[in-house]
């Protein structure tokens, strides 16, 4: 079984949400990307997200995209991301998806790609610039391979869009909460609780986790209360390693302190 599929049965049974988390591999650097995982982990994380760095996220606000240039400038390419990430499956279990762009897996080539996922301890993979309709090629290479490709739905998906979506849909549907690029909000978009009762009408077997705009145990809550099977936090996350980024020891503790308090709101 994958492990995505593990541990949102597992939570389930706990009755809690899922907490993923979102995090740039090599930002701050290729050698502290080990020490924020770890403070995540601690910190309650239940999957993690790890962005393989593109230099043109156009899915991504300012805060992701600077974390990915802060990354590319620290040498990260693909060989190293897929090296770093069997090191960090070596330390821990936790579920591992990989956030990228299509640019990437397509150069490396689809069959290979999705083969270093599973040999490094990739459970799934999020291209977020990828549409489902052109997704065939990628879709079999990583069901070979038990690799989730994972896709997004957005307030615009039309209700025969988000039908194909839920056919092709492993591990968890990753529900935009707001139109735009990543980044935090103050405020949740009102459009998340008939959102995710439009999908769940669609998509009844499969975790709904909700991203884009989280950055509070009151917006894990309200979305929790929605509907949703988890949460998406990113960069959130990615701005306490940014605000720290000239007295790093601070980093860790705060990652962890943030993720007790965003995992709380999950746990009923």
């Amino acid at each position: 079984m994958n492990r995505i599929d593990k541990k949102f049965r597992e939570l389930e049974k706990k009755n809690q949400g899922a907490l993923i988390a979102f995090v740039t591999a090599g930002d701050p650097s290729i050698r502290d990307t080990p020490k924020v995982v770890d403070a995540l982990i601690k910190g309650g994380v239940d999957l993690l997200e790890l962005g393989l760095p593109f230099s043109d996220p156009i899915a991504d606000g300012p805060t992701i995209q600077k974390a990915s240039q802060r990354s590319l400038e620290n040498g990260m390419n693909t060989d190293k991301y897929f090296s770093l990430v069997k090191k960090l499956d070596e330390k821990s279990g936790i579920p591992k998806i990989c956030m990228t762009y299509y640019n990437l897996v397509l150069q490396r080539g689809l069959e290979k790609f999705a083969r270093d996922c599973a040999d490094t301890g990739i459970d799934g993979l999020i291209v977020s610039d990828l549409p489902p309709e052109e997704s065939e090629n990628l879709h079999e290479a990583c069901r070979k391979n038990n690799i989730h490709l994972i896709f997004l739905v957005a307030p615009t998906t039309t209700s025969d869009r988000l039908k194909k979506i839920s056919k092709k849909s492993r591990g968890f549907i990753y529900v935009v909460s707001l139109l735009g690029v990543t980044g935090a909000r103050e405020k949740l978009s009102s459009s998340i609780k008939p959102l995710l009762k439009k999908i769940k009408r669609t998509s009844k077997k499969v975790p709904l986790a909700v991203g884009f705009g989280i950055s509070k145990p009151e917006h894990v809550r309200e979305v929790l209360g929605a509907g949703a099977d988890g949460v998406i936090v990113g960069s959130a996350f990615v701005k306490i390693i940014e605000k720290n980024l000239n007295n790093r020891k601070k980093t860790t503790p705060e990652l962890e302190k943030f993720a007790r308090a965003l995992k709380s709101a999950l746990v009923s």
